[in-house]
């Protein structure tokens, strides 16, 4: 990388130790990586909430400047030049994803869709692109839209930003979100702040395509709909 700084990937798995290196799509990725500027912080066999787990990385690190890298433990990455792209991305803003929306509309159940009905919005207000599947070529590419784009949502399966930003903003992921809605929350507490988002081009897969019908997304849904008020 360009500059001398560290990038902490922070990656939480209910797996071993072991199975996360040998078994995980995250894990078998960030393996092929031996460089100076890399630290896994790994959260194996975690039964924890993702944001209490983040915060706990935020915690530890908020007098290092460094990238900390929130991210699923079910991606392939497919950009060799990675670490490169999420720093160049961080030059241009805030906090950094591979996909979200230009917008935010009232009572959004995620940053894609506009309604309850899960009705997808317009083409024009979405960026980046995302493969599906668990193995290359990816079963489906999801091409929302062009990246480098400012956003109001993240998609959380990656997401980035420098230590600093989050010290000096006093930023932490809402812990009674634990394993859904804390990027919507946390999107929206970087906009309350002035936080710049935006999406960049990475090559990843992601395995799982998200649950949004069980009784734990709906409650969290419905904390997330009280906390901001729509």
């Amino acid at each position: 990388m360009g500059d001398d700084i560290k990038i902490y990937f922070i990656v939480a798995t209910r797996e071993s130790e072991a199975n996360f290196w040998s078994k995980t799509a995250t894990g078998k990725s960030l393996a092929l990586y031996k460089s100076p500027h890399l630290e896994v912080n790994l959260y194996p066999e975690n039964t924890t909430g993702l944001s209490e787990i983040y915060n706990l990385a935020i915690e530890k690190l908020k007098h290092e400047p460094s990238i900390l890298v929130f991210a699923h433990d079910d991606i392939h990455i497919l950009d060799f030049f990675w670490m490169n792209s999420i720093l160049n991305g961080l030059h241009h803003f805030g906090i950094i994803g591979v996909a979200g929306n230009k917008r935010r509309v009232p009572l959004q159940p995620s940053w894609a869709f506009v309604n309850q009905e899960f009705k997808w919005d317009d083409a024009e207000n979405l960026s980046g692109v995302v493969g599906h599947g668990s193995s290359f070529p990816p079963a489906n590419l999801s091409i929302f839209g062009p990246p480098f784009q400012d956003v109001k949502l993240l998609d959380g399966v990656i997401l980035a930003a420098f230590s600093e930003t989050l010290k000096k903003n006093h930023m932490r992921f809402d812990e009674k979100f634990k394993f859904h809605f804390y990027d919507m929350d946390f999107c929206r507490q970087a906009e309350v702040r002035g936080i710049t988002m935006g999406t960049i081009p990475l090559s990843l897969i992601h395995e799982s395509s998200g649950n949004f019908t069980s009784d734990v997304w709906q409650q969290s849904y419905k904390d997330y709909i009280q906390k901001w008020g729509g």
